[in-house]
C-alpha cells in the first residue's frame, strides 16, 4: 500500500498525517497487523483506523489522544502478562480476530501471553508449547470459560439447577479432567467462546424495557447498585456491568491475585465508556461518514437518548446508508455497491420469514411459528442489538440446528423430573454450550447466548459465540438454513455486503 494512497484514505476520513492522531501508529496499522503489546509505551490516537478485508474499522476515543504506558487496560496486572489489551485489540475492533491471533502464535513461537495456559489452552493440564494443546484458539478464535457447577448467581450464592449434565463427547479433555472438570473437588463446566468487543458500550448498556420480555420476568438487578441492568455484556450474562465485567476479566482472564485496585477500575471504565467503533471505508464502496453520518463512527458516536426505539418508529440501518446511496462523487462500482448495501438495509428491516422453536423468543406471547424478519431482534438503531434485554436460542450451540463442531465438547442435559422441560427441545437437550443455563440453572435457559453487537463486525471474524460462521455470509447462511428463509442468491449478497459496512 502506498503512502500516496494511505495519504488519500486519511484526508477522505478527515484524518490528517500529522498532529495529534499519531500518524505514525495509524500508518503502521494500515500496512499489517499492529499488535498492541501489553505495557508498551504508545500512544492512541483519537481516530485509529485498521484494515481489513471489507476496508477499514475506526475506532474513536472521545477524550484521545491516551498515552498507553501505566494506563491499567494496557498493563499487565495479572501473573501471566496478559493486559486487557491482549484480548481486546484496537486493530480488531477492540476484540481479536483469529488472523491476530495466528499471526501472534507465529511471531512468538506459541509464547505470547495471549496463550496463557488458563484459558487460551483447550485445557491447562495439556503441554503448552504445542499447538495441538490450542486449537480451538487457533481455529476458531475460542478462549476457555470455565463457569463452576453447580451455578452461582449474580451474587455468588449456589444455584439449585433444574437439570443435571453429562459429557457425552469431550476433544479437549478438560470436562473429564480430575482438576478441571465436572468431578473435581471445584467442579467446572468448560465451554469455548469468542471475545465480545469493549466498545460502544453506550449501546452495551442502553436499557429500552423495564422488565425482561423474554422470561417475562423483572429485569436482573446490579447486586452492587440495586440499578436495572442491560444483560448484553457477556455471553452468558454471568456477569451484569462493565466494573463487573473487569473484576470478573482480572481475576480469571489475567489471573490477578487478590482484589483490583479501584483506581484501575475507574480508569479502564472511563477508558471504554469513550470508545466508539465502525466501519469508515469500503474497499468497494469508499468512505462512510463523510460531511458526518454515512453510516460510519460519526453517526454511531452520537448520543443515543431517544434513539432506542425499534423498527416501529423507522427501519434499522435506514438513516445510515440513505445519505451514503445518494452522496456525489462515487464512481459506477461504488454506486453498485451502495445499492446492494441498500437493498440489504430493506431485506433485514422488512422481508419476514417463519421464526420457529427459538427459546426467549416464541415462547413469549408472539406465536410459533412468528412471522417476522432479523429486525425482531437486531432493532436497537445504530447498533444492530437487541432493545429487550435477555437471552435467546438460535439454534448456534444446540442441537439438532447446531453446524457440526466434532472439535467441541458435547454436553447432554436432563431436566429433572420436577422442572418444566426445554419448550422446543424436551426433558434431553444436547448442546455444545448450554449459554444463559449456566447461569440461572434453568432448562428453558439451555443454549440461548447473549445478542452480539453488529457494529464493526468486518474486523473480528469468526462469528457467532463459538465462531461456527468464519465469514460474513456465513452468518446470512446460517440463518438461512435455520429458519428455512429461502433467500435468493442476490439477497444473500446484498445482506453480506450490509454487514461488510457496519
Amino acid at each position: 500500500m502506498s503512502r500516496m494512497w494511505v495519504k488519500w484514505i486519511f484526508q477522505a476520513l478527515g484524518v490528517t498525517l500529522l498532529g495529534v492522531v499519531n500518524a505514525s501508529a495509524q500508518y503502521q496499522a494500515l500496512n499489517g497487523n499492529d499488535w498492541w503489546e501489553p505495557g508498551a509505551d504508545r500512544s492512541l490516537p483519537a481516530s485509529y483506523v485498521a484494515p481489513n478485508e471489507s476496508g477499514i474499522t475506526m475506532t474513536r476515543l472521545a477524550n484521545g489522544p491516551m498515552a498507553t504506558k501505566g494506563h491499567p487496560f494496557f498493563t499487565p496486572l495479572g501473573r501471566n502478562g496478559r493486559a486487557c489489551v491482549t484480548c481486546h485489540q484496537p486493530a480488531d475492533g477492540m476484540a481479536l480476530s483469529l488472523k491476530t491471533i495466528q499471526e501472534r502464535w507465529d511471531a512468538s513461537q506459541g509464547r505470547d501471553p495471549l496463550f496463557a495456559a488458563i484459558d487460551g489452552s483447550n485445557c491447562p493440564n495439556l503441554p503448552q508449547g504445542q499447538k495441538a494443546s490450542h486449537s480451538l484458539l487457533l481455529n476458531k478464535g475460542l478462549f476457555r470459560i470455565a463457569r463452576s457447577w453447580p451455578p452461582r448467581d449474580v451474587a455468588g450464592q449456589k444455584i439449585e439447577p433444574e437439570f443435571t449434565i453429562a459429557v457425552e463427547h469431550d476433544p479437549t479433555g478438560c470436562n473429564l479432567d480430575k482438576t478441571h472438570g465436572l468431578n473435581s473437588r471445584e467442579p467446572q463446566v468448560s465451554v469455548f467462546r469468542r471475545p465480545r468487543p469493549v466498545t460502544n458500550t453506550r449501546y452495551l448498556t442502553a436499557i429500552g424495557f423495564d422488565f425482561e420480555p423474554k422470561n417475562g420476568l423483572p429485569m436482573i438487578l446490579d447486586p452492587k447498585t440495586k440499578k436495572p441492568t442491560s444483560g448484553n455484556l457477556m455471553a452468558d450474562a454471568r456477569v451484569l456491568t462493565l466494573e463487573a465485567q473487569a473484576r470478573d476479566a482480572m481475576r480469571t482472564h489475567l489471573e490477578l491475585m487478590g482484589q483490583p485496585d479501584a483506581r484501575w477500575l475507574d480508569a479502564i471504565l472511563a477508558f471504554e465508556q469513550q470508545l466508539t467503533t465502525a466501519q469508515s471505508f469500503s474497499h468497494k464502496g469508499g468512505v462512510l461518514d463523510k460531511d458526518g453520518g454515512q453510516g460510519g463512527p460519526d453517526l454511531l458516536a452520537r448520543a443515543i437518548a431517544g434513539e432506542l426505539q425499534s423498527t416501529a418508529r423507522k427501519p434499522i440501518w435506514s438513516e445510515e446508508f440513505a445519505k451514503w446511496q445518494s452522496a456525489p462523487g462515487a464512481s459506477t462500482q461504488e454506486a453498485e455497491f451502495r445499492a446492494s448495501v441498500r437493498r440489504g438495509v430493506d431485506v433485514f428491516s422488512k422481508k419476514t420469514f417463519l421464526i420457529s422453536n427459538s427459546g426467549g423468543l416464541n415462547n413469549i406471547p408472539l406465536g410459533n411459528p412468528l412471522r417476522d424478519g432479523c429486525s425482531i431482534c437486531h432493532n436497537m438503531q445504530r447498533s444492530g442489538m437487541d432493545v429487550a434485554p435477555g437471552q435467546i436460542d438460535l439454534g448456534t450451540t444446540n442441537l439438532p440446528h447446531a453446524d457440526p463442531s466434532p472439535d467441541l465438547p458435547l454436553f447432554k442435559l436432563t431436566c429433572k423430573p420436577s422442572a418444566m422441560p426445554h419448550p422446543y427441545l424436551g426433558a434431553v437437550v444436547y448442546t455444545h454450550d448450554p449459554g444463559f443455563a449456566l447461569t440461572t440453572g434453568r432448562c428453558r435457559d439451555i443454549g440461548k447466548i447473549t445478542m452480539q453487537s453488529m457494529r464493526g463486525l468486518a474486523a473480528r471474524a469468526p462469528y457467532f459465540s463459538n465462531g461456527s460462521a468464519s465469514t460474513l455470509r456465513g452468518i446470512v447462511e446460517f440463518y438461512n438454513r435455520r429458519y428455512r428463509i429461502g433467500y435468493t442468491e442476490q439477497e444473500i449478497q446484498d445482506l453480506t455486503n450490509l454487514l461488510s459496512v457496519l
